[in-house]
């Protein structure tokens, strides 16, 4: 898309917000807010936007970069720097990409609806996993939002050149990131072409992307820090009995968020003190000891904090309606609300969701010397080299490994 004068811009990208359906009172904040962005840009005597000016304006009206790196912007000033990055995704892409996309329904066109759900079907048919049908999914409507953005309304008539641009929209992202979304691409445009919807196999035009796990050095919890979140819940409201039951479960056991979710009644062995169940992500069973604190949290919870509703599940929600939470709920809102209690900084630099507790517990388990096999079963991997990334995490380990570089040289 041509850069436009930041007048042009504002009056397409509000074109695209009614087209999208976006309500009337959220345009109308987004028109106050660029209306201070344009006050701004004529200060500086310029007529185009790009993103460093948008954050300048955010610096000069909150004081932004002191307060992020403290942990305490608001909600209001993350909402105007989602104003920003989506006048500077609009100027490079001329889409409203879907990272900050609050609406269910990213798709307009009756066509591309019913091809998803043709999609979903197929993967359904395939016996893939439910996690992978719904990342494959969303996936596919973010691509097909995009197009249409572009104003695509055929799945016949997508080129390599829309393929191109939509995968520029992905930069910035981590690698593992754009791997795994071009994974599902592949996936979702083999589909449209073994199935007649487009002439071409344009999953030959994507390019391959390798992202090997090792490259990544997991976010881990000091133990401080791991103290405070677990001391600022509040065990004396049901809500706060079941959060405390989680994050030990994430904590001292590493189960992951998808099988605690999942995780019901039954599993729990009380007699051997054993949690028995098949995780979601590998299919293969895993046998924990219920360690006596993570034991106790759960009684408490099933006896003082649980909703009265006949769930074979462990953990509801506690708000209406009061079922088990949603496979597309990670949980990261508990890990965040006990954060800002504790006052530890939220940094963007840094994953601290219910992931990197398991993280955590892996790192600890490395500097008690304990073998990678037995940290691999504790976690659920089903090979060591999943685990061998938590050696990054171990400075001293690392220089165990180190080379002597005269040895290296010979000399």
């Amino acid at each position: 898309m041509d850069k436009l004068p930041l007048a042009d811009l504002m009056g397409k990208l509000e074109k695209e917000l009614h087209r999208l359906h976006y309500k009337d009172t959220t345009i109308k904040y987004y028109q106050l807010m660029w209306r201070r962005i344009a006050e701004f840009s004529e200060s500086e005597g310029t007529r185009y936007f790009t993103e460093e000016m948008g954050m300048r304006f955010l610096e000069k009206q909150y004081n932004f970069f002191e307060l992020e790196k403290a942990g305490s912007l608001t909600q209001n000033m993350i909402n105007a720097l989602r104003v920003v990055r989506m006048l500077g995704d609009f100027q490079q892409h001329g889409s409203i990409l879907r990272r900050y996309y609050k609406q269910k329904n990213l798709l307009q066109n009756n066509e591309f609806m019913e091809t998803i759900q043709s999609y979903l079907s197929d993967c359904q048919q395939r016996e893939y996993s439910k996690v992978t049908q719904n990342h494959y999914r969303k996936n596919a409507e973010k691509f097909l939002s995009f197009v249409e953005s572009q104003d695509i309304t055929h799945c016949a008539d997508i080129t390599s050149k829309n393929l191109s641009d939509y995968i520029n929209t992905l930069l910035g992202y981590s690698y593992k990131t754009v791997e795994l979304h071009l994974c599902s691409l592949r996936s979702f445009l083999r589909y449209l072409h073994i199935n007649g919807y487009h002439k071409q196999n344009l999953a030959e035009s994507l390019p391959s992307i390798k992202a090997r796990k090792q490259n990544r050095i997991p976010s881990v919890w000091t133990p401080e820090n791991v103290t405070k979140l677990i001391d600022a819940i509040d065990r004396g409201n049901p809500a706060g009995k079941r959060d405390y039951a989680i994050i030990l479960l994430v904590a001292r056991l590493g189960i992951r968020t998808m099988d605690i979710k999942h995780l019901k009644l039954k599993h729990l062995q009380w007699q051997s003190n054993r949690i028995v169940f098949i995780q979601s992500k590998t299919h293969s069973e895993i046998n924990l000891p219920l360690l006596p604190d993570v034991g106790w949290a759960i009684i408490d919870y099933l006896k003082n904090g649980r909703p009265k509703v006949d769930s074979p599940y462990v953990f509801l929600r506690h708000l209406a309606p009061l079922e088990p939470f949603s496979d597309e709920d990670r949980l990261y809102q508990i890990i965040v609300k006990y954060m800002k209690l504790a006052r530890i900084p939220i940094s963007p630099q840094k994953k601290m969701g219910m992931h990197s507790l398991r993280h955590t517990l892996a790192s600890i388990l490395l500097e008690k010397n304990t073998p990678l096999p037995v940290i691999s079963d504790i976690l659920g991997h089903v090979s060591t080299d999943s685990t061998a990334v938590y050696l990054k995490t171990d400075v001293e380990k690392l220089r165990e490994c180190a080379l002597n570089p005269e040895e290296v040289s010979g000399s």
